[in-house]
């Protein structure tokens, strides 16, 4: 019999913004046996636009799990331990190619990117025809250059040959969730639900395009994915390495991050920090409509018959993007690892506070004409100041949004479990604690992510039970400030708001 020294592996391909991943989990646990991961890079053909090849997409994914399979023969194993695959990817991108030939006929315009700021206006005023809330009573969200929906619309006015495919039924549209599933299954058109809640067509209530949000958006059902639930069989892997293995869990990754996290009851609540940073509260299976900036989603749907669980979330769009700007940008660091050295030169932030709103505010102010600014500079200032401002900026944008979360729901939060890539720098989770006064929760295990793809891929064949919880170290950090300066320090940070609006008007 050949030896299978990790016994059933479950993979999990995290594709992001700055990068992809191909993981191996044990069964049922969060023990990573071996990844690859490889960064993407990205194109700003002009200010506020960001775009990403869909084939670089799809062939680093490739090369991320030939590399991976590589390691795993290295350390024993085989190919054929892998016994599902689940998908998880950066949400509202938005992929459109050819139906007959597979092809992408634009780039993926990502989810950060603010082009459609003047379509958001032509629909605002189509909107508010009929009541101010009524896109978001339908679809949970609201209008912003943040969702699908909305790239898509910009698409078929700006690009001809798109509008003249839409037209004739020669294309198709999907999140990378479905241009990925679609490429390694050999043409299965699909999402999951809750990629879906955030293209702004999908009805929040009944989980299925809505035929008036497509009227409003004028856009074709022809084009769209067959919805389906985040943990069931889609299709198999067609050729390579893992031909036939089944891929069977998909997950936007905030809610991957969510079910990672093991936040799979009522409350429970997360929050995710990476090139944006997302923070997302169980609300169970009812759905919430915020009537304070947040956005209703969809969190998971564990198979087929089950009833979906929803979320509230607020969503941030520059986290560590604001870092990546200041190492590119300014030249304020060469290196991501001078951050911590840089830090220490100074005890705080100097009183300088960032509001980094490149291309507009996200959650709970959703102000697109807001602009970054750089408030209390002095001729004491030092790069340190500023490097602490802006990891600071991240922090203060939790606190607006656990503070909206508190007006729709009326919860009080006592922990906040956190992930990403950011939660590796301690000082972040320090100011964390300190600006919004609670206990900071960060796994040791910090690929939250890509272990919920795992999960609902290992749970949609009976290979994951996830009544159990698995046991994973946590850190714990505890606030060290008064409340005093805790709120002080936030007032300051609400001024800074308030000079970051209307510029772009």
């Amino acid at each position: 019999m050949t030896s299978r020294p990790f016994g059933d592996l479950i993979g999990s391909i995290d594709e992001g913004t700055s990068s992809a991943r191909f993981l191996l989990f044990k069964a049922g646990t969060a023990d990573i046996v071996c990844y690859h991961q490889k960064e993407l890079s990205s194109v700003t053909p002009n200010e506020g636009w960001v775009e990403q090849d869909p084939m670089e997409i799809l062939n680093i994914v490739l090369e991320c799990i030939e590399k991976t399979i590589e390691k795993l023969i290295s350390l024993g194993g085989s190919a054929s331990d892998i016994v599902a695959v689940g998908v998880t990817n950066q949400r509202e991108s938005t992929i459109i190619w050819n139906r007959h030939t597979g092809k992408p006929m634009h780039n993926s315009i990502v989810w950060l990117d603010a082009r459609t700021s003047s379509t958001v206006d032509q629909l605002t005023a189509k909107s508010s025809k009929k009541e101010t809330d009524y896109l978001q009573k339908l679809c949970g969200l609201p209008l912003s250059t943040y969702f699908s929906g909305v790239k898509l619309r910009w698409l078929k006015d700006n690009v001809p040959l798109i509008d003249d495919a839409m037209n004739k039924g020669d294309c198709l549209f999907g999140t990378v969730d479905s241009w990925l599933l679609y490429n390694l299954t050999g043409g299965v058109h699909v999402t999951d639900v809750t990629n879906a809640s955030r293209t702004m067509l999908m009805n929040i209530a009944t989980c299925k395009w809505d035929p008036e949000l497509l009227e409003f958006f004028d856009l074709p059902a022809s084009m769209l994915p067959d919805i389906r639930s985040s943990s069931e069989v889609y299709g198999t892997f067609s050729d390579g390495p893992l031909k036939g293995i089944p891929l069977c869990g998909c997950l936007g990754d905030q809610q991957a991050a969510l079910v990672g996290q093991q936040c799979l009851e009522k409350g429970q609540t997360k929050s995710t920090y990476g090139t944006g940073c997302f923070l997302l509260y169980n609300t169970g299976n009812e759905y919430v409509l915020s009537k304070h900036g947040l956005l209703t989603t969809v969190a998971y749907q564990f198979g087929p018959n089950a009833k979906p669980t929803y979320a509230l979330e607020g969503s941030v769009a520059i986290a560590g993007a604001a870092i990546t700007w200041l190492r590119d940008n300014l030249d304020v660091i060469q290196d991501v690892k001078e951050l911590t050295e840089l830090l220490e030169t100074v005890e705080d932030s100097g009183d300088v506070y960032f509001v980094p709103a490149f291309s507009g505010l996200y959650a709970p102010y959703w102000k697109k004409e807001a602009r970054g600014v750089i408030y209390g500079l002095t001729e004491n200032t030092q790069r340190g100041h500023i490097v602490r401002a802006t990891l600071e900026a991240v922090c203060f944008q939790v606190r607006d949004i656990l503070g909206a979360m508190t007006k729709d729901c009326n919860f009080h939060l006592v922990r906040l479990q956190v992930d990403g890539g950011m939660t590796a720098n301690k000082l972040l989770l320090q100011l964390q604690a300190d600006l919004v006064g609670l206990e900071v929760i960060r796994p040791q295990m910090a690929e939250s992510t890509a272990l919920g793809a795992a999960i609902a891929a290992g749970r949609a064949i009976n290979k994951w039970d996830i009544t159990k919880k698995i046991p994973i170290e946590e850190t714990t950090i505890k606030p060290k400030i008064t409340e005093e300066e805790r709120n002080h320090r936030y007032e300051q940070w609400k001024k800074a708001i308030e000079r970051s609006l209307d510029w772009d008007v």
